[in-house]
């Protein structure tokens, strides 16, 4: 039963609990099972509260009885990305120097999923400030894929992805500036949004004139992910750059026929990066799901010139705002990786960040005009597969050496800097069995657009209904 429970979507999970035909101390309770004998192998989710679970999902319960309105979130367990601030539950950020750290005060977005009638249950893992694209840390260690122990479950929501894919939650919240929601989500065969700038408002936040971080939703369907995106989205007014539209857009039938649809398919990111023989060994037959569905698919990708320059001197700038104070007070620490990007900030020049800002203008004005052109853009999430676990990120990549932590991130973070709605779907296995995902990325703020293609793939493959090779033995 605990495992039945489980491995039910979201969607039919909440709407089972509005009909009282399961309770939310029934969930609760199965997804505790599941975490107890599931967990100590992955290493997911790093702060439990059980007692604080079960007193919430009773009282959820009570509101039913009660015939009062709930949200539609209501009485599904999920545990908060350990660098979203939770009242009264620890958030560590991976760091040893907040590894005791207690806020006073809830993140907007936990505020929104927790109004929506979603259960905390504790904080899923993340690497070192979120810095990098897998999960590992010096207070909890690393997360481990439920695919292959053996390998990395992506990061920064490596926890999220993991236990979502475990059935150790249901839906999951993260955030993604280089792809810390895409990569985990293609290594681990779940779905992972990272949202157009300002659809999900972040605060609190030192950046709220920034647009390379963004918070976002993940599920193991689309339609899931939709769900819980339709609660985190939503202007507020304390953030100047938050969208307009009311959250309830995406809390839809995602249904739609993709006839005729142009989409637009580019193996490399138009000769910019390498990708692993594996990647693209997966992602290519999935180009005839699209034909069968109606597209006109054919090779192209838009002008990235100056993409690269621009992400890495954004992303410097804005670690040495955030973390600079804090290399000065514990250089020691803190790893040598996030040490060398914070000092990449440092050294910029008023003209580096000038020239950066120039370039994202330049970039979106060639988007508008790609997408006058298509509808739709293909790539490759991750450039690898999940990689050995006990490497920090992957040496080299079909024959080419990453010099940083940062380099084999390109096919994610490349699009970053575009601004446009990135989805992140299971789209196959290796030979190994391991998971892919294909990115599917439209025109800036056409989020349900990117959302509904999503589907319409998803339904046609099942790719994402192949589950991890768990035991509990």
């Amino acid at each position: 039963m605990t495992d039945d429970i489980c491995h039910l979507d979201a969607t039919d999970l909440a709407a089972r609990i509005r009909r009282r035909e399961l309770s939310a101390r029934e969930v609760v309770q199965a997804h505790l099972d599941r975490i107890a004998q599931v967990d100590p192998a992955l290493n997911a989710i790093v702060t439990l509260d059980p007692e604080g679970a079960t007193a919430a999902a009773a009282e959820a319960d009570r509101q039913l009885a009660r015939g009062r309105a709930v949200g539609p979130l209501h009485g599904l367990p999920i545990a908060f990305k350990d660098t979203h601030l939770t009242r009264g539950m620890r958030t560590t950020h991976g760091s040893p120097l907040f590894a005791d750290h207690v806020p006073d005060t809830d993140e907007l977005l936990v505020e929104r999923i927790q109004n929506a009638g979603a259960i905390r249950i504790g904080k899923t893992n993340v690497p070192e400030f979120a810095a990098g694209s897998h999960t590992f840390n010096p207070v909890f260690g690393a997360t481990r894929n439920p695919y292959d122990l053996s390998r990395s479950a992506g990061g920064s929501s490596g926890g999220a992805a993991a236990a979502l894919a475990a059935g150790l939650q249901p839906i999951a919240d993260g955030s993604d500036m280089g792809g810390s929601l895409r990569n985990p989500a293609s290594f681990c065969n779940v779905v992972g949004l990272r949202p157009t700038p300002g659809r999900v408002p972040s605060l609190p936040t030192t950046g709220l004139w920034e647009t390379l971080a963004v918070p976002g939703p993940m599920g193991r369907t689309v339609a899931d992910t939709a769900l819980l995106l339709s609660v985190m989205a939503g202007p507020d007014p304390r953030c100047p750059l938050s969208l307009q539209d009311p959250g309830e857009e995406f809390r839809v039938p995602l249904g739609r026929d993709l006839g005729g649809l142009r989409v637009a398919w580019t193996p490399d990111l138009g000769g910019r990066i390498p990708v692993d023989p594996d990647v693209r060994a997966v992602l290519e037959p999935q180009l005839k799901v699209f034909r069968d569905l109606g597209c006109r698919v054919e090779q192209d990708c838009p002008d990235l010139d100056g993409a690269e320059d621009a992400f890495r001197t954004l992303r410097a700038h804005e670690f040495d705002l955030g973390l600079g104070e804090t290399l000065d007070r514990a250089r020691e620490s803190l790893k040598p990786s996030l040490v060398w990007n914070i000092e990449e900030g440092r050294r910029l020049t008023r003209n580096d960040i000038a020239r950066a800002h120039a370039a994202r203008v330049r970039l979106h004005l060639g988007l508008v005009d790609f997408f006058s052109r298509h509808d739709v853009l293909l790539a490759p999430v991750s450039q690898v597969v999940p990689f050995e676990v006990e490497l920090e990120y992957p040496q080299r990549i079909a024959g080419q050496e990453q010099h940083t932590y940062l380099d084999w991130m390109r096919s994610a973070y490349l699009i970053s800097v575009l601004g446009s709605p990135a989805l992140s779907v299971p789209a196959g296995f290796t030979p190994a069995g391991l998971p892919v995902g294909i990115q599917i990325v439209t025109a800036p703020r056409t989020d349900l657009t990117t959302l509904q293609v999503g589907a319409a793939f998803e339904a046609a493959t099942g790719h994402g209904r192949r589950r991890p090779p768990l035991t509990t033995s």
